[in-house]
């Protein structure tokens, strides 16, 4: 059971992607369930890899005020202090397209 644990850990190591992945904030790695970090996959949520950081907290604060309706991402929003905001925004901005 070690070595199939440490070929899984090296096989993930080599996945590009991997080591920003580990220095994300809080939070941030849940939003990837519906918001696609890879260019290829098709879905209707917005691709926050890349986006500007301004832009991507603004969204969340309207979520988080009720200002922009949502299904979903308004009890997320709720969630999240205006730091941990800030933290997520940033970080899907530094992010390689």
């Amino acid at each position: 059971m070690r070595f199939s644990a440490l070929a899984a850990l090296i096989a993930a190591l080599a996945i590009p992607g991997f080591a920003r992945a580990a220095d994300a904030p809080a939070g941030a790695l849940s939003c990837s369930g519906c918001h696609p970090g890879a260019a290829g996959v098709d879905t209707p949520a917005v691709r926050l890899v890349g986006l500007p950081a301004t832009d991507i907290e603004s969204a969340m604060r309207a979520y988080k005020s009720g200002a922009r309706a949502a299904t979903i991402m308004d009890r997320i929003a709720k969630g999240l202090g205006d730091d941990e905001i800030a933290a997520i925004a940033a970080w899907y901005a530094s992010q390689p397209k």
